[in-house]
C-alpha cells in the first residue's frame, strides 16, 4: 500500500528542487547505461529528476506524463539540454504511437517511477491528499475523464466495495462503500475532507496508517486506470526496447509490483514446461534476461531522508 509521504527538496544528483524528489534517483539512472548517442524515455517524468541523470550522462531523453503541470516545470527544468529532450503529454498507453510520431521504433531504455508525485500531493488544488483540504479530483491529466468526485457521485454501491477492496485492499470496503451512497443522498462529496469524514465515521477498525489511506489510493488507481495503463506499458516494452536495451519500472505496493514481476518472469523465462509434454519447450516470449535477481531497494540513508522511498523497488530487465 502506497501511504502519503512527505515531499521533499531534493533532485536528481542533489539538485535541490522543490517540485518532485526523485526516489531510487542514483540506481535508476545507472539501470540504463545512459551515454552519448543513446535515446532513452522516462515514462514518468515528472519534475525530471530522473531525466535530467540520463542527460547529464549525454544521452538523448524523451519525457512522457499525463499532468500538464509537471510537463511545464520539466520543460523550463530541462530546457538547456536543447534538442537533446522532448516532452510529451501521454499516458503509458501512448508509448509506442509516440514513438512513431517522433521517428523512433525501437530506443535504447525505458524508465518508469509508478504511482503519484510529491508535487500532487502537496498540492491541495488537485485533490489527491486526504490530509489537505480541496476539491476531490485525484486526475493527473486534469482536462480528461471523470473525477474522483464524478465516480463517487455515480457509481453503485457495489462498484464502490469492488474499488477499496481491489485497488486498496481496504478490509472494511463493503462498509465505507455503503455510507458513500448514504451520505450523497444528504450532501455532496466533491471535497478531500468530506470524504475523509464519511470514512472515519463509517470504520471501526483503525490501523497504522490514516483511516482514509486506502479508499483515497483506490479513487485514485480507479481516476487514472493505472493498472490498466501499468499492464499496456508492460505489454508494449518487447517492442520499443531494442536489443541490448533495458526497461528499469519503481513500484511502490504490491498492486503494482506483483504484475511487473510476473510479467518480467514471462519475458525472461527461455523454456516452459508442462508435466502433460514430453519435453520442455521454447517459451515464445523470451525477449529479455534479468539485470538482478531480486528488486533494487533505497540505502537506509534515503529511505530515512526520502519517506517516499521506503516501499521502492526497482525491477531491471534487458533485451535479448
Amino acid at each position: 500500500m502506497e501511504s502519503e509521504p512527505a515531499g521533499g527538496a531534493g533532485g536528481a544528483g542533489g539538485t535541490p528542487s522543490d517540485y518532485h524528489r526523485s526516489v531510487l534517483w542514483e540506481k535508476s539512472v545507472q539501470a540504463l547505461q545512459p551515454t552519448a548517442g543513446k535515446v532513452l524515455v522516462d515514462c514518468t517524468l515528472g519534475g525530471g529528476g530522473h531525466a535530467e541523470g540520463l542527460l547529464q550522462a549525454g544521452a538523448r531523453v524523451i519525457g512522457l506524463d499525463r499532468d500538464g503541470e509537471a510537463l511545464a516545470h520539466a520543460r523550463d527544468r530541462l530546457a538547456a539540454y536543447g534538442n537533446r529532450f522532448q516532452a510529451v503529454q501521454t499516458p503509458f498507453s501512448g508509448l509506442e504511437a509516440t514513438l512513431k510520431t517522433l521517428g523512433w521504433s525501437q530506443v535504447d531504455g525505458v524508465l518508469a517511477d509508478l504511482g503519484v508525485s510529491s508535487r500532487q500531493l502537496d498540492a491541495a488544488e488537485r485533490g489527491f491528499s486526504f490530509q489537505k483540504e480541496g476539491p476531490l479530483d485525484m486526475r493527473m491529466q486534469q482536462d480528461t475523464g471523470p473525477s474522483a468526485a464524478d465516480l463517487l457521485a455515480t457509481a453503485e454501491e457495489a462498484e464502490l466495495a469492488h474499488w477499496f477492496s481491489r485497488y486498496g485492499e481496504e478490509p472494511e470496503s463493503r462498509r465505507v462503500a455503503a455510507a458513500i451512497v448514504a451520505g450523497r443522498s444528504e450532501r455532496k462529496l466533491t471535497t478531500t475532507q468530506g470524504l475523509v469524514e464519511v470514512i472515519q465515521e463509517a470504520k471501526k477498525r483503525f490501523t497504522k496508517h490514516h483511516p482514509a489511506t486506502r479508499v483515497f489510493q483506490a479513487l485514485r488507481m480507479v481516476v487514472n486506470r493505472e493498472l490498466e495503463e501499468l499492464e499496456s506499458l508492460l505489454e508494449t516494452l518487447p517492442r520499443v526496447v531494442a536489443p541490448g536495451g533495458r526497461a528499469a519500472l519503481i513500484s511502490f505496493h504490491s498492486l503494482e509490483d506483483r504484475p511487473i514481476k510476473q510479467t518480467f518472469r514471462r519475458y525472461c523465462q527461455a523454456e516452459l514446461d508442462d508435466p502433460t509434454w514430453p519435453a520442455p519447450r521454447p517459451n515464445p516470449e523470451h525477449f529479455f534476461q534479468a539485470v538482478t535477481r531480486k528488486p533494487l531497494v533505497a540505502s537506509p540513508e534515503e529511505a530515512a531522508s526520502n519517506p517516499r522511498a521506503r516501499s521502492a523497488k526497482l525491477r531491471i530487465i534487458e533485451r535479448l
